[in-house]
Formats: C-alpha cells, sequence, structure tokens
C-alpha cells in the first residue's frame, strides 16, 4: 500500500485538496450546526488537514507502526469547545472517509488502472484509521464536552434565577435562554419530593425547570397552549405543584413565580387536585400570603367557634366548610354530609349565634369564608394530635342533628 500511494502522492494530495474544498463547500448547507461556526477557510483547513492525516496513518498502518491520532484529538477537542455536536463531528468524519477513498482510487485509476485490483486489499485497512481517527476525536471531545456541559449548566441556572428573582436584564436573560422578551409564560413551583427521574417527558408547552433550595421551579413557555396544559403536563407525575396565571413578558416572571408559590401553599393537603392554578384557589392564597391577617382573621371571625370543644368546633367548621362549597345550599350540603337538611340548617343557625355573622349578609360571607380558608391554612400547617374514637356529631350538650 505504501508503493501505491507513494506513486500516486502529488496526484493524489490534489484531489485531496479538491475534495476538501467540496466538503468544506457542502458541510454548512448540510448541517447548520457547522453553518454556526465562523471561517470557511478554517473549516476547510481543518478538513484537507484531516484527510492528509488519514493517508499518512494508512502508511504507517502498512509499515506495522501505529496512528498517529494526537491530530485526531485536537479536532475533537476543538469542535467540543467551539459547541459542534459530536453528531455533527462523526457525520462530516464519514462522509470525509468516502472522499478519501474516492479520490484514491480516481488517482490510481488515472496512474494505471492495471494497480486498481492492487488498491482493493487497502480499502479494509483506510477504514480502520478512519475509525481508530473517529473514537480518538470521539473520546477527546467527551472529555472536553463535560466542563463545557457544566459551564453551560451554571450560565442557564443563573439566567433562570435572574428571571424567576428578577434580579436582572429580563429581555437579555430572556434572549439568552431562547425565549421571547414579549409572549405568554407561567410559573410552576412543586412540592416535595419533586419531580420523579425522568418525568415529566419534553413535550408542549416548553418549560425550563430550576432546581432550587427553596424547590423545583419552571419556567413555562405557553405559546398558544392554554394554562389548563400544565395541569396535564404535570398529572403523570403525581407531585404537588402550584401554578401562577399567564404573564405576557419575560420582566413579569419573578411576579408569576410569588404567585405561584401561593398557589402551591393554597392548594389542599389531601383531597382536589395535585396541580392548582392560583385563580381556582384565590381565598387560600390570600390568606396564605398574608398569615398574620389570617390569624387575626381565625379569632375575630371564627374564635367563638374555635373555643369550643374539638368535636364541636369540628362538626361546626365542616359544616360551614361544605354550605360554602355547595355555594350556600343547604340542601346539597345535607347530601354530602349524610344528615338531614334540618341539621345543616340548625348547625348553621348555631354558628351564627357565635360568630354574630349572619348567612344571609354577602359581606359577612365573605369575612366567613375568608376565616374558614384561614382555619383550614393553619389546620394544614399545625395538625390537630388525632383524636378518641367516637361517633361522628356534636356533643351530648350542644346536640342539634334531630330534625326540626
Amino acid at each position: 500500500m505504501e508503493r501505491i500511494i507513494e506513486e500516486i502522492r502529488e496526484d493524489l494530495d490534489r484531489r485531496i485538496a479538491v475534495a476538501a474544498d467540496r466538503l468544506a463547500d457542502r458541510t454548512p448547507s448540510e448541517d447548520p450546526a457547522y453553518a454556526a461556526l465562523p471561517g470557511r477557510t478554517a473549516l476547510r483547513d481543518r478538513i484537507h488537514h484531516h484527510l492528509r492525516q488519514a493517508v499518512d496513518g494508512l502508511v504507517r498502518t502498512s509499515r506495522g507502526l501505529p496512528v498517529d491520532l494526537s491530530d485526531a484529538r485536537d479536532t475533537g477537542t476543538l469542535w467540543a469547545e467551539q459547541g459542534l455536536p459530536l453528531a455533527s463531528l462523526l457525520r462530516a468524519h464519514r462522509h470525509g472517509g468516502r472522499l478519501l477513498w474516492q479520490s484514491l482510487t480516481e488517482a490510481v485509476a488515472a496512474n494505471d488502472r492495471a494497480a486498481l485490483p492492487r488498491l482493493l486489499p487497502g480499502a479494509a485497512a483506510l477504514w480502520d484509521v478512519l475509525e481508530q481517527m473517529a473514537d480518538a476525536a470521539s473520546d477527546a471531545y467527551r472529555l472536553a464536552e463535560s466542563p463545557r456541559a457544566e459551564r453551560d449548566r451554571e450560565l442557564r441556572a443563573s439566567l433562570l434565577d435572574a428571571l424567576l428573582d428578577g434580579t436582572g436584564a429580563a429581555a437579555e436573560a430572556a434572549a439568552r435562554l431562547g425565549l421571547p422578551a414579549r409572549g405568554r409564560f407561567a410559573v410552576v413551583v412543586l412540592g416535595p419530593p419533586g419531580l420523579p427521574a425522568g418525568g415529566p417527558e419534553p413535550a408542549a408547552p416548553r418549560v425550563l425547570w430550576r432546581n432550587r433550595a427553596d424547590g423545583e421551579t419552571g419556567l413555562v413557555e405557553l405559546g398558544h397552549h392554554p394554562l389548563e396544559s400544565v395541569r396535564e403536563l404535570l398529572a403523570p407525575s403525581g407531585v404537588r405543584a402550584g401554578v401562577s396565571p399567564v404573564v405576557e413578558g419575560a420582566a413579569d416572571l419573578a411576579r408569576a413565580r410569588r404567585l405561584a408559590v401561593l398557589a402551591l401553599r393554597a392548594s389542599p393537603a389531601s383531597a382536589g387536585p395535585l396541580t392548582v392554578l392560583l385563580d381556582e384557589r384565590l381565598p387560600a392564597a390570600l390568606v396564605a400570603g398574608q398569615p398574620e391577617l389570617a390569624g387575626r382573621l381565625r379569632q375575630v371571625v371564627l374564635g367563638p367557634v374555635l373555643a369550643l370543644p374539638p368535636e364541636d368546633r369540628r362538626v361546626l367548621l365542616t359544616t360551614l366548610g361544605t354550605w360554602l362549597t355547595c355555594q350556600g345550599s343547604t340542601t346539597y350540603a345535607a347530601q354530602r354530609l349524610y344528615c338531614h337538611r334540618n341539621t345543616v340548617s340548625n348547625r348553621l343557625r348555631r354558628l351564627e349565634q357565635l360568630t354574630g355573622r349572619s348567612l344571609s349578609d354577602p359581606a359577612q360571607v365573605v369575612e366567613l369564608a375568608l376565616a374558614h380558608a384561614a382555619v383550614v391554612r393553619h389546620a394544614q400547617a399545625e395538625p390537630e394530635p388525632p383524636r378518641a374514637a367516637g361517633p361522628p356529631g356534636l356533643s351530648r350538650r350542644h346536640r342539634d342533628d334531630t330534625p326540626a
């Protein structure tokens, strides 16, 4: 093989130069990753050098010497540092190998067509050389890519933090993350333990996740998708989540994150949807966002009820919550509570007497509803110890379960 190459060396060098020009011209148009790299001349020189190194490797192999892979490693390191995908590097490598074999066969045919059969055994040797060079470039690429990928992750995290905390230029951070400055966005905050490994699957809408010390947070680029699509995206994960309302600018994402935190804090601890949209739980979010005022609201509005014995207190608060859920229908509340509607009416009248609020006054109903939300929120944060087993209902001193 060495003798054949020496016979055609001058013609082969010329054909390799032409092949390098052809590959440098076609590669950027076929692979956008190369189109993003600066300098067609630098690309052509790198290809030309790679093809010449493959020929030198073929000669060394015919002499029983190892292939010099230092340049292949340098190429892998260079393209990793410039952000070229490894798949693009290997694709161009394969194209170069085919052009090199074509140049070899054309040069041999032009010099002595009868020598072509002697070239055929060299095909296996050439592809072995090319494979060694590809492996060396790949190994060097991966070695160089690891710290670069870590730097990219740190940069991405800092840009997301700038948007979610409102600490940087929002438009610039959004642009560097590939987000529009104006659009339809939302923020989702997850409860512990966060997303399971591998989920949710990347799908529309696009979500940029950030695992922070205060919880796992996702920046959602909704585009034309409805806000409800966030619930659908998270449903398979089985994780509790709070979702902000839609905001239209990257500069509003810090506010959206604060609202998503409130939505999570307002989400029911047990029953109810796992993913809560803020607008679905505004009263609960209101008291969650103002814990000091919520405590005052509990005592001022429902203090006399909270002072009752535990079982009495539980029954009255459960009845009030059910009546509110049933939109003020005593009949529907009775069905949910599995008791007579007169029993519900008796309990509600007693609650009115204790609180001094009338359930026929819309303004006072609002007070009771917010106070009830504050009680539920407080109970979730500081659950009562388990009570002794016994039949449900009020204590014997305040029995009101007999239909009137």
